[in-house]
């Protein structure tokens, strides 16, 4: 009997008598401990759990935890549970398989209800696309990664009592409505500790307060208590959870082997000072019996199939059946050999393609058999062994698009494959060309398809014998097999190695000759090829073959087969077992008693254990007996590893271990004594096969070998093993010619071992146990998970009735310099939207709870869309190559990268800013310039420039050049539509005035509203003469009144004006009973129309009393939403013309092209103001026509020969995008664009680069000069600031020759922190800026801090100030903000030049002297515009411009045709528009949220998918963020999708 232990042992109180049950209870627990059943510790911790309730407790504590729960010393590694002669069906329960679904409940009860948003979701998207999705799928298929009958609660007699009655303690889930957060790393520490704090309960959301119940839910997953809502993009309070889950939150910032890309401020990487280490002896290799090699053995396969096809030929070899199950045929060895001779004799003599043969010995044959045919398929394997050809066996390939097809032409053109043999049946069911021959598919090399059948085979003469010779070295065939990545390989097996495995199988499974055994397996590879096809013809066994198809309509069928054909041996897979125990129920009269070994071939699976248990446990009143269950062990690579014998005295009891699942992620093997919830139970997988050794080494750098207590990659050393990954000689040596080595250094043994790709550690008894693949290994944060555990637990969640079993994937995803786990699941179609959320943040909460790892996205879709596997199952790197590739279209997603991205930079903390005057000085010690510079003087007046006031040049030119054309109106067909020459001009302006003087006083304020035209302009000067104040206002759409009316609305009433101008046409429009929807028409002022005035000349023109009196109000609405009218003086005006006029060089004999509004800014400056006053003529090109003909503005420039044009980053999107096919046809039109030398683009912005490149780039070929596109930047307090007219080739003669815009790259990173560092082009992390343009004469600009106000040097990034005659004297007024614009037009530097007087232009930008030159010598300092001021997000403490996030999330995925961000309660808010199906909505979200951590080091919080053209753009092309905004907090987008990113 064990030892007792010293450690107090609780009694009952005096007096106090126990009931009988606990009386019986207690008797068991003792007969465990003598009989070894359970351990010490164990047997405490259990007594003291029945006694707890009969004794006093001690001050408060619990009674479970008053006994001495010290370890015992962690020498013990294993404890290992021996079958002894105990009473029949009693089950030690800490072994029992079902535990842990027990422990995802009981996880999961601990859990508080949290509310969380639910994604919302047009309905449109719930319909399911096609028919199929709502047929069932198969859910036969739960392959590989089928976890058995996964653990439904306690099974005694059948597995269905758990199903219809779930664990009493365990509340069924779905009747609580839990919309719990599932994966807050502090939450799931909370949970799974009983005394954990519990987070405060959150009222209910409605649809408004999401934004605030999500900061709220983050808060509580941060720190407690919470003060304000968390900025949930960073990271910053993550520090307090280090004390609660060292474990988890250990390793952050860097993970392993990426430690050469340093990431900003990026946390070292700490180790976890309480993870567990490996402190074991030092493993040696294990070795196997040896071979026992018996007289007589024959000395190859082919001399095995000679020998018993013809001195056993009527034996029978395979049977075959078809989906009923009935005897399709019977092949006998006799049948086999003489087939075989005939298809070898074909092969190498009938087949020649120029007369020379077209094989010989050594080529390498494709085998292609469908999974029915196993005789066709051994006919042609033993055919190309005898014709010592080398055959491929791979799966028939259905449809041109079958998952992994293309790896697996790869892998035949690797091995240089021309030939393919199949049957007849399956060469009519391929896909054909039109020719009538097989298709070829994607990636494959010319195949010759050889059809098998009898009639395509010839006999061979009697002369003729196939050479059966000893097996050497040669390749015998070649086993495909898949990687994690879903490469194909092909391995090589010698002929040795095949022999070698055979005899090893025969030992270890005691075959003997006439066995029968039935084979559930894939024939084609691994288990089912090595039993089935070549053991079975070395020791003539019968092979009863059932086919997939069968096990699909009949799951019992095998274990039929088993009964009918007394089979002594059966090969299956862990869900094979799975199915039956399905559909046990209506078959009473089987008996297993016949076998006496059950392989199960995938044993190695940590679930397998389920299964196992279940089948056990039903079938045992069916005759079968525990013992002949035997798991086994194998890779592609290494063969058969491991098997479990059945038991004899040499052969040790199996074993079973209870492993903690959290020292497992760490590598380290600890018995779980505590009956904590994350634990594995594992089974042994047997002992080495005979003449193999095995050893563990580490899965990481050089394979240094285990200790006994870590987990490693198992590797073997055998004759029975493949030799080589075929034609990949560097692959080969590392994973076929790997030499383990002592932790000395010194090799452990001279032959090279094979590495398995299976992970697991040498128990007891020298029996293997396996904890997982290395292909299903996911490495989070330095710390190992298996994608199988986590299937495992998300079964483990009721998936019976949302998701179909054995169809979901795991899998990890690089994200950010570390893994990311991917849990895709395909979802029943009559399960709910709110079922499968649920079900959805439970599992996030189960994984989290067991595993303690976030998982990052969990995506839900429609049945039957996964790609599959050959034999059913999933093909999980193509699920993943869909995911990544953003094709997966789930129907449901749920990421959560808040809890599982714990490697972000550091936030950065604000420091104290440092004072201007220091940093003055610091720059000049660090030899840096000051950031200032300025333009050319203005030079000389000029014969105009004698007039104060524009409407006297109007005046001037009437008089002085009376025809001299000003004005060319184009129409959308590029006919004139109106011209106006100088006097024309004064003539209307003249009529204008007239009928103003009178009813208006001088300076009242009036608004003009006309469609773009010569109308406007005329009016314009009217106003003028008359002495009144003139507004241009955008005339509202006709189509649109409701959103574009309230505008012109607003700016009629801020702007205070007296009177309304307009067309007839449009006063109309203004007082239809259309716009009384949009607003109250019987407040407009008096509206007038100019279209009928008579002619009248009026007296005598207005001249105003000073240079400063205001000539016009300029209003607009800023991309933040805010509408601001700016004051332009009389002199500012001037000055204005005058400075573009010395910029661009023009002259009355010039012409130019303006495809801008008019309406406000340097647009309306060019339409209305620049032509009076420098005399050319304008082509004045409406942007509205191009929506109707897009070539019209440069069908224009082409055709009047135009040297400068101005247009706006929405026209030239309009042209690249409408006219991006059209340039032959435009080329065929005579259009030339060769005379062009500048094209500017207007904007309030930075520069678009890619859009001016790729417009240079498709009008190339019309003759646009790469160098003609620059960019000029105005803003409110500043109409024009830069303007950049390019001189090229011999025209540069002709004037002064400015430089061209200098391009430089930036490191994004340095940006945020408000600094700016140079690097190459295409150096990580750079950015190219473009500069905003060459500034303007008379124009001075400074780089100032936006806090400090002081000036900074040209290597920081800062707010862009200006000082010019033409500055706009003050904003008129502004709507909404007016406190935050007093300082913007009158601002002093705090140090430095304190006198001049500066304007704010609310832009972030930096200087930069060039190398380049103008005409006068001088340096030419280029400024760079970066963003607003007003735009810049503020998150994790750095300074994000939105442009940049959108151009990384435009470029993950071909179907987002436009983006935006904000924030909105420190959520970033991502919005795209999907140009495509609504089918790939939700595909969006996970690419979205990666590309936004990758390439910006933030958290998505919300990914709203929307229709194309819902965000909106102002009349300049730019975005209109922040009315965006408001449309999504008011539910104004009708969006497609919206995700919330837990």
């Amino acid at each position: 009997m064990a030892e007792r232990s010293t450690a107090v042992m609780l009694e009952p109180g005096p007096g106090m008598t126990l009931p009988a049950e606990v009386r019986e209870k207690l008797a068991e627990l003792e007969l465990e401990l003598s009989e070894g059943d359970i351990t010490q510790k164990g047997y405490e911790k259990k007594r003291s759990k029945l006694l707890a309730p009969y004794i006093p407790q001690i001050q408060g504590v619990d009674p479970s935890l008053q006994t001495d729960t010290r370890a015992q010393g962690t020498s013990q590694v294993l404890s290992v549970k021996h079958h002894k002669s105990r009473v029949p069906n009693t089950r030690d329960e800490r072994f029992r398989s079902d535990l842990h679904t027990e422990a995802v409940q009981a996880a999961l009860a601990k859990y508080k209800e949290r509310k969380m948003p639910m994604p919302s979701k047009r309905r449109s998207v719930l319909v399911q696309s096609s028919v199929e999705a709502c047929t069932p799928p198969d859910t036969s298929s739960a392959s590989e990664d089928e976890g058995s009958l996964r653990r439904h609660g306690r099974l005694t007699s059948t597995p269905y009592q758990a199903l219809s009655h779930p664990h009493p303690t365990v509340e069924h889930w779905f009747n609580r409505v839990i919309q719990g957060s599932s994966t807050s790393s502090s939450a799931s520490s909370t949970s799974s500790h009983p005394g954990g704090r519990s987070s405060a309960p959150h009222s209910a959301l409605n649809a408004n307060a999401t934004a605030a119940a999500l900061a709220d839910l983050m808060a509580h997953t941060h720190i407690e208590p919470p003060s304000a809502p968390p900025d949930v993009t960073g990271l910053s309070e993550r520090s307090s959870l280090h004390n609660e889950r060292a474990q988890v939150l250990s390793v952050r910032g860097v993970s392993r082997g990426n430690n050469h890309v340093v990431m900003e401020t990026a946390d070292v990487q700490q180790a976890d000072p309480d993870q567990p280490r490996p402190e074991g002896q030092q493993t040696s290799p294990l070795e196997g019996e040896a071979l026992g090699v018996g007289r007589g053995w024959p000395p190859s396969l082919t001399a095995a199939l000679h020998r018993w096809g013809t001195t056993q030929p009527k034996a029978p070899c395979l049977t075959a059946l078809d989906t009923a199950g009935k005897t399709v045929y019977t092949l006998t060895y006799g049948k086999l050999w003489t087939r075989s001779q005939k298809l070898a004799y074909t092969l190498l003599n009938k087949l020649s393609s120029r007369n020379e043969p077209l094989l010989v010995p050594g080529d390498r044959v494709a085998l292609v058999f469908p999974n029915s045919d196993p005789v066709m398929f051994m006919v042609a394997f033993y055919g190309c062994l005898l014709a010592e050809l080398i055959p491929v066996p791979i799966e028939v390939p259905l449809t041109k698009k079958d998952a992994g097809s293309q790896q697996i032409g790869f892998l035949l053109g690797s091995c240089g494959v021309s030939l393919a043999l199949t049957t007849d049946a399956c060469q009519k069911g391929l896909p054909k060309a039109q020719t009538g021959e097989v298709a070829t598919f994607k990636g494959w090399p010319r195949l010759l398809w050889f059809v098998t059948d009898g009639k395509h085979v010839v006999k061979p003469p009697k002369d003729w014998h196939p050479p059966v010779r000893e097996a050497n070295n040669d390749i015998a065939y070649i086993e495909y097999k898949t990687s994690k990545e879903g490469s194909t390989m092909g391995v090589g097996v010698s002929q040795a190695a095949m022999l070698a495995h055979c005899q090893s199988l025969s030992q270890a499974c005691s075959y003997t000759e006439g066995e029968t055994i039935t084979n559930v397996l894939d024939f084609k590879r691994e288990a089912g090829l090595w039993h089935g096809v070549l053991t079975s013809v070395w020791k003539r066994l019968h092979v009863v073959s059932i086919p997939y198809s069968l096990m699909k309509v009949n799951p019992l069928s095998w274990i039929q087969k088993v009964h009918a054909f007394k089979a002594c041996v059966a090969v299956v897979k862990s869900r094979d077992m799975h199915w039956s125990l399905l559909a046990q129920r209506e078959q009473r009269d089987l008996s297993l008693s016949c076998l006496r070994m059950l392989i199960v071939a995938d044993g190695a699976n940590p679930w397998s254990i389920s299964s196992c248990d279940a089948f056990v446990n039903v079938f045992q009143n069916r005759g079968l007996r525990p013992e002949v269950i035997c798991p086994c062990a194998g890779s592609s690579e290494a063969l058969t590893v491991a098997i479990r014998r059945p038991p004899e005295p040499a052969v040790p009891p199996p074993g079973k271990a209870v492993l903690s699942m959290s020292s497992l992620s760490y590598g380290v093997i600890r018995v779980d004594t505590e009956e904590k919830l994350s634990v594995l139970t594992v089974q042994d997988v047997g002992q080495v096969l005979p003449g193999g050794v095995v050893c563990v080494v580490r899965v990481e750098g050089p394979p240094l070998l285990c200790q006994t207590d870590e987990v490693g990659e198992i590797c073997v050393s055998s004759g029975a093993s493949g030799v080589s990954y075929y034609g990949l000689p560097g692959m080969t040596k590392n994973v076929f010619e790997t030499i383990p080595v002592a932790p000395s250094g010194v090799p452990v043994s001279e032959r090279a071992f094979t590495r398995t790709s299976l992970l697991g550690f040498i128990g007891p008894d020298g029996l293997l146990f396996v904890v997982g693949k290395l292909d299903g290994l996911m490495v989070v944060s330095g710390r190992r998970h298996n994608a199988d555990d986590v299937v495992a637990t998300a079964l483990a969640v009721e998936p019976m009735k949302f998701v179909y079993r054995g169809r979901i994937a795991v899998f990890s995803v690089s994200v950010l310099h570390d893994e990311r786990i991917v849990v895709v699941a395909e979802q029943r179609p009559d399960a709910s939207e709110e079922d499968s959320f649920q079900w959805m943040s439970r599992v996030l909460q189960a994984i989290d709870s067991i595993h303690q790892v976030g998982v990052y996205c969990l995506a839900l879709v429609p049945a039957n869309t996964l790609p599959k596997a050959p034999l059913g199952g999933i093909h999980i790197s193509e699920t993943k190559q869909r995911f990544l590739e953003g094709a997966l279209h789930p129907c449901n997603v749920l990421m959560c990268p808040h809890t599982c991205v714990t490697n972000l930079p550091k936030p950065r903390q604000k420091q104290p800013e440092v004072g201007p005057a220091s940093m003055i000085v610091g720059n000049l010690v660090a030899g840096k310039r000051i950031a200032q510079a300025c333009g050319r003087d203005v030079g000389q007046m000029e014969d105009n420039e004698q007039f104060l006031y524009i409407q006297d040049v109007l005046q001037w030119r009437a008089q002085a050049t009376p025809d001299h054309p000003l004005f060319m109106v184009l129409n959308s067909k590029g006919t004139v539509s109106s011209t106006a020459s100088c006097l024309q001009l004064h003539k209307k302006a003249e009529r204008v005035a007239a009928a103003l003087i009178g009813r208006l006083n001088a300076g009242d304020h009036v608004a003009l509203v006309y469609p773009p035209g010569v109308d406007l302009i005329a009016t314009f000067y009217g106003c003028l003469y008359a002495g009144v104040v003139p507004v241009t206002v955008r005339p509202p759409h006709p189509q649109n009144l409701v959103t574009t009316l309230p505008t012109v609305k607003m700016i009629v009433q801020v702007s205070k004006s007296v009177c309304i101008l307009t067309t007839q046409a449009i006063m109309k429009l203004l007082k239809s009973k259309e716009a009384t929807a949009a607003v109250d028409v019987k407040s407009w002022p008096l509206v007038m129309d100019t279209d009928d005035l008579p002619r009248k000349k009026c007296a005598q023109t207005y001249k105003p009393p000073t240079p400063e009196m205001l000539a016009y109000l300029d209003f607009s609405v800023s991309t933040t939403g805010i509408l601001a009218g700016v004051k332009m003086s009389h002199s500012a005006t001037s000055a204005l013309c005058r400075s573009i006029k010395l910029q661009c060089e023009l002259y009355p004999s010039r012409q130019i092209a303006i495809c801008l509004d008019p309406y406000c800014g340097l647009g309306f400056a060019l339409w209305c103001l620049c032509s009076v006053y420098s005399g050319h003529q304008s082509i004045l090109v409406p942007p509205l026509e191009l929506e109707t003909n897009p070539s019209l503005w440069l069908c224009a420039v082409s055709q009047y020969k135009v040297r400068v044009t101005f247009c706006s980053y929405s026209v030239m999107e309009m042209c690249t995008k409408g006219l991006g096919a059209q340039t032959e046809a435009l080329k065929m039109k005579n259009v030339n664009l060769a005379c062009v030398r500048t094209c500017m683009v207007v904007a309030e912005e930075r520069p678009r680069m890619a859009l001016t490149q790729s417009f240079s780039k498709i009008f190339k070929d019309l003759g646009l000069s790469p160098r003609a596109v620059s960019t000029t930047f105005g803003c409110r307090v500043n109409l024009a600031i830069c303007l950049q007219p390019n001189r090229l080739g011999p025209l540069a003669e002709q004037g002064t020759s400015g430089p061209d815009p200098t391009t430089v790259y930036v490191d994004m990173r340095a940006l945020r922190h408000d600094r700016v560092r140079l690097v190459e082009k295409g150096s990580p992390h750079s950015l190219p800026l473009m500069e905003s343009g060459k500034i303007l004469p008379g124009v001075k600009v400074i780089i100032a801090n936006t806090e400090t106000k002081g000036p900074l040097g040209d290597s920081h990034l800062g707010e862009v100030w200006v000082s010019s005659p033409h500055n706009a004297s003050g904003y008129y007024t502004v709507y909404g903000e007016e406190a935050l614009h007093a300082d913007h037009f009158n601002t002093k530097l705090s140090f430095g030049d304190t006198q001049t007087i500066w304007a704010r232009t609310g832009y972030l930008g930096f200087l930069r002297r060039t190398e380049l030159t103008d005409a006068h010598g001088e340096r030419h300092d280029a400024l760079y515009v970066v963003g607003s001021v007003d735009e810049t997000l503020e998150l994790r403490g750095m300074r994000y411009h939105p442009i940049d996030i959108e151009t990384s999330v435009i470029r993950a995925h071909r179907s987002i045709a436009e983006c935006a961000v904000f924030t909105w309660t420190n959520l970033l808010v991502v919005v795209v528009e999907l140009e495509g199906s609504e089918q790939q909505a939700l595909d969006l979200v996970a690419l979205v949220t990666n590309v936004v951590l990758e390439e910006h080091y933030l958290i998505v919080g919300v990914v709203v998918v929307v229709d194309p053209g819902v965000i909106p753009i102002n009349s300049r092309g730019e975005k209109q963020r922040m009315h965006l905004r408001d449309g999504f907090l008011a539910d104004q987008l009708d969006p497609i999708y919206v995700a919330y990113n837990m």
